[in-house]
């Protein structure tokens, strides 16, 4: 039983250090993964990735989620289902930022992007700085972001 605890202990402090290595280029590359998906596979069955928490496209706080670029509408969201289906365009984060509305009109406007903001974090629990990388794949924008240290 101990040393069932001490190598749970020896993943989570593993799991703990990768979370701290995330970049930009893998926020990147997980948001490019994800438009390859959708090219071959379509939108609907990337929903069902990312609803599943497919490790593909969920790796703890690095994860992607998908919106609707006309309408604002999430489609799809590992970590928080109660915001699927509902158009938040317009509602701040903590400090006031309507960066929803900024994520819509970046990718309609240059197909990509970083935008920053305040959004709760699945694994500290807490609101923290994010920027995100907005990814353009037809009507639908992906996202795929990490928190600032």
């Amino acid at each position: 039983m101990k040393s069932l605890l001490i190598g749970s202990l020896a993943c989570l402090a593993m799991a703990s250090a990768f979370a701290a290595d995330i970049t930009e280029k893998d926020a990147i590359a997980m948001a490019e993964r994800g438009a390859s998906f959708i090219k071959a596979h379509g939108k609907d069955e990337m929903m069902k990735k990312i609803t599943a928490k497919d490790p593909d496209f969920v790796q703890g706080a690095l994860y992607v989620d998908m919106r609707d670029i006309k309408t604002g509408i999430v489609l799809a969201h590992p970590y928080n289902p109660t915001i699927v289906g509902k158009d938040l365009t317009d509602v701040p984060d903590a400090s006031g930022k309507r960066y929803r509305r900024e994520i819509i009109e970046l990718a309609a406007a240059k197909g990509k992007g970083w935008v920053d903001y305040m959004y709760k974090n699945p694994e500290s629990g807490k609101i923290e700085p994010k920027t995100t990388y907005i990814l353009r794949v037809g009507d639908v924008v992906l996202e795929a972001g990490i928190y600032k240290k």
